[in-house]
Order: structure tokens, then C-alpha cells, then sequence
């Protein structure tokens, strides 16, 4: 009877050291390796506190472009203490008028914090329902994973900055302009898929870099 208790005790003391080394798996993005399940753990005895902070989200981000925003991110990529904890983050700064394009995110949903200013936003349905909302500071909308989504700052008067965080350390993106018009999709085939006529899908190729 003894003897059963140790080795109890002992599987027991096994199993929560085995627990205990994974609590975390920070990336090891040198590896040059990534699965759907993330990347490789650091070795734990090589890892310091700068590998569970990040501070890339405190700098406002580049607005001078065509959409007029910008999106700092704090994924795996960035952060690589978010791997495989099922969480990450991002900045998202729109100038007056800034909008980030329709877009999904694959792998996640976001959540979205307006720290100050008006944006404008709203996701659509698969049955094609649109919920739209213009979120003022202190504001949060959710954005269902894989949903058509965008942001607008549609006040125009000042910049607004949000915080966005996603149940994922790699949400993905697509948006969807570039989908369409920023490769070597035929024209001939835009045309017939989007309703769109010759002239305009050869405008929004030429806007977006595509060619075809």
C-alpha cells in the first residue's frame, strides 16, 4: 500500500513539473519554423522579462498613405511572449478622414478600445446584415472572426486612436481592395465577378499596383 502511494506521489510530482514547463512558450522566431500551432518554445533557461513586455504599441504609427491610418502590431511576430497564449494586440492610429479598408482576419476576433476620438465601424454578416456603429472614447465594438469588418474616421476633424485585441497571436489579414485589385487577377474576369466596367477595375489596379 505504501509502495502504490509513492508512485502515486511521485506521478503526481512528475506531472505538475510537466505542467509547470509550459506555462508559456515564447517564440523562437530564429528557428525559421511556424505551424498552424505557432513556433518553436525558447528554451526557458534563455528567456528574460523583455520577452513577456512589449512597448512598440506606446509610438504613434506612420498615417502618411493612401488610407490615411496605420496599424502597429503586437503579434507573435512582434511579441513573441503572445505565442501560443492565444492573445495579441495592435495600435491602429486613423488621421482625419484615415480609414482601415474592409478586411477579415482569419484566424481571430477583435475587439477594439477607442482611446480617443470617433471612429466609425462596422462588420457584415454572412447573411449580409451590417452593423454599423460610430464609437466615441471609452467605446469597444467586437468584430467576429473572419467577418468583412473596417474603420473609418469619419469626423475628420482630428486623429483618433483605438487599441484592438485579438484571441489569437497570429489573427491574419486580408483586405479586401487588395484582394481584388493588388495582383494579376485578370481584368476581364473583375469585370465580370464584381459588376464593376473595364474603366473603374483598371483605375482601382492602377491606385493599388495590380496589372492583368
Amino acid at each position: 500500500m505504501l509502495h502504490i502511494l509513492f508512485v502515486f506521489s511521485l506521478t503526481l510530482a512528475v506531472t505538475s513539473t510537466q505542467v509547470l514547463a509550459q506555462d508559456f512558450c515564447v517564440a523562437d522566431l530564429a528557428s525559421g519554423i511556424v505551424t498552424p500551432s505557432g513556433y518553436p518554445c525558447k528554451m526557458e533557461t534563455n528567456l528574460t522579462s523583455d520577452d513577456f513586455a512589449f512597448s512598440g504599441l506606446g509610438l504613434a504609427g506612420n498615417t502618411s498613405n493612401i488610407i490615411s491610418a496605420a496599424v502597429t502590431p503586437a503579434f507573435v511576430a512582434q511579441y513573441p511572449g503572445v505565442n501560443g497564449l492565444g492573445i495579441s494586440a495592435a495600435r491602429l492610429d486613423l488621421a482625419p478622414g484615415g480609414v482601415v479598408p474592409m478586411h477579415t482576419h482569419p484566424g481571430a476576433t477583435e475587439l477594439l478600445y477607442v482611446v480617443h476620438g470617433h471612429i466609425t465601424a462596422g462588420f457584415i454578416s454572412s447573411a449580409n446584415n451590417v452593423y454599423l456603429k460610430t464609437l466615441n472614447k471609452g467605446d469597444v465594438m467586437i468584430f467576429p472572426q473572419g467577418l468583412l469588418h473596417f474603420q473609418i474616421n469619419a469626423a475628420g476633424r482630428r486623429p483618433s486612436l483605438a487599441i484592438v485585441t485579438f484571441n489569437s497571436p497570429n489573427p491574419g489579414l486580408q483586405i479586401l481592395d487588395f484582394a481584388l485589385f493588388a495582383n494579376d487577377l485578370p481584368s476581364s474576369l473583375l469585370e465580370k465577378s464584381t459588376f464593376l466596367d473595364d474603366a473603374q477595375v483598371k483605375k482601382l489596379k492602377g491606385v493599388l499596383g495590380g496589372t492583368g
